[in-house]
């Protein structure tokens, strides 16, 4: 009875994971970008033509590079319609609500995909099918909800590593699925069209996702909070000049650890560094893609994919990062040292000529997950359980929204500046994510003088 009790247990506990829908996801996630990109490639691939090939070539950029502006801000900014009252439902009803809704969405905007390509359907149905997975929450939503349950069931202490894990599991999933791509995309086409097979293996994991999430799927419990002394001087200090107010040179403990309210000013700057640090590196990535297109690269989908694989690395020298550093180090040292990584990686790619200098500046770029992740993890410290959902959508739509406009306007800059220095949109990442710095260096200075301040009054 105990051992058939036990494995109960077991079973129950493994209900509670949220990894196998991120995983999942960001499969079927990796195929449908690869398949896309090559799809919309294709149809304004104007081979027929007789101008230079160089011309050519340029002219297909700017067409992929205009779809993909409109692709993306449809995309962007349609959840702005859904994420908030789905994560509000999910907060006050079920956790699930804003999981299953998107996942549904993602499902339906795929199987538009593969009926373009069967059908020979214009590429503009990919702003309808965008829309569709907008209004019905997206990445926005999605994303928010695994964060939620994430952070509900682990404690203050292990919640950077844990949100961390399941960055990890992301991107393990990413690297697997983009490997993958380029083979399933030009592996079948004897037989199918071209990427029929990938966009099917794509809407094939979505499946699994929505049936996991619906039926297996359970709603972990809120995990015991810290002991009030263990609580961060962040935390504590809000009653800090109340205390001195009060006139209590030695004040008693109940009065210094009593829970407080959550630093404004804190919250305010986390989430002033996240957008612009995620301005950086959406931009950036942005036109990744076309920079690789062209030359002096001018990769193949297999390539692609592998370049493409080469940017999930970092999930897992993140976690390793975060492994190691949280034991010595504060969450805020943490976000800056990975906020430095991208910032240098990406200047590098700016003059990227040659592919080995793409993967050397891949690499420079080991810790360049650290800092959202572990944001989140400073942020659910300084709110209640109940709104974890509500703050990571707002945090997550105000990186969309700053992400579609930093979409559009970086798209726009490399149409200008791509006869004159293809590498010019990195080096604007590097200026950004260096200006992210600001507002973390004054959570730093406020952190440390307001552990001053605490271990002062304590002694």
């Amino acid at each position: 009875e105990v051992a058939a009790s036990s494995m109960v247990g077991i079973i129950m506990a493994m209900r509670t994971w949220i990894e196998p829908v991120v995983a999942g996801s960001q499969v079927a996630s990796a195929f449908y970008d690869t398949a896309l990109l090559l799809v919309v490639k294709n149809y304004y691939n104007q081979t027929n033509s007789t101008a230079p090939s160089h011309v050519l070539e340029d002219a297909q950029q700017k067409a992929v590079s205009n779809f993909y502006i409109i692709y993306n801000l449809v995309l962007g900014l349609s959840p702005l319609v859904s994420a908030y009252g789905l994560s509000k439902l999910g907060d006050r009803i079920h956790r699930k609500i804003p999981i299953c809704f998107p996942l549904l969405g993602y499902l339906g905007s795929k199987t538009l995909l593969l009926l373009l390509i069967l059908l020979g359907w214009p590429v503009e149905v990919m702003y309808g099918a965008a829309a569709f997975n907008g209004l019905t929450g997206g990445f926005t939503t999605l994303w928010a909800g695994i964060m939620a349950l994430g952070s509900l069931g682990s404690s203050e202490s292990k919640r950077s590593l844990r949100l961390i894990i399941i960055e990890l599991v992301y991107g393990l999933a990413g690297f697997l699925g983009s490997m993958a791509s380029g083979y399933l995309f030009v592996g079948f086409t004897d037989r199918y069209r071209e990427g029929t097979v990938l966009v099917c293996c794509s809407i094939a994991c979505y499946a699994f996702c929505l049936l996991y999430s619906i039926f297996v799927l359970t709603v972990p419990k809120p995990a015991a909070s810290c002991p009030a002394k263990a609580k961060s001087a962040e935390e504590v200090g809000g009653q800090l000049p109340e205390a001195v107010v009060a006139g209590s040179s030695q004040p008693s403990e109940s009065s210094i650890f009593s829970p407080v309210s959550p630093s404004k000013l804190t919250i305010i700057l986390l989430f002033v560094a996240a957008i612009l640090y995620d301005l950086a590196v959406v931009g950036a990535m942005n036109v990744l893609p076309l920079f690789l297109l062209r030359e002096p690269l001018s990769w193949n989908a297999v390539e692609i994919g592998h370049g493409n694989a080469a940017g999930y690395v970092i999930f897992i020298t993140s976690f390793l990062g975060v492994l190691v550093f949280s034991r010595y180090l504060r969450d805020i040292t943490m976000i800056m040292i990975g906020v430095a990584s991208f910032s240098i990686g990406i200047l590098i790619m700016a003059f990227v000529q040659w592919t080995f200098l793409f993967y050397i500046a891949r690499a420079v770029m080991l810790f360049a997950l650290i800092p959202l992740p572990t944001i989140r993890s400073m942020l659910s410290k300084h709110v209640e359980g109940s709104s974890y959902g509500k703050v990571f959508v707002l945090l997550q739509l105000s990186l969309v929204t700053t992400g579609v406009v930093t979409s559009t306007v970086y798209n726009k800059i490399y149409q200008n500046t791509l006869d004159w220095y293809s590498g010019f949109c990195f080096i604007l990442s590097f200026l950004v994510g260096c200006l992210s710095l600001l507002p973390l260096s004054f959570v730093a200075i406020k952190q440390r003088s307001t552990t001053g301040s605490l271990e002062i009054l304590t002694e």
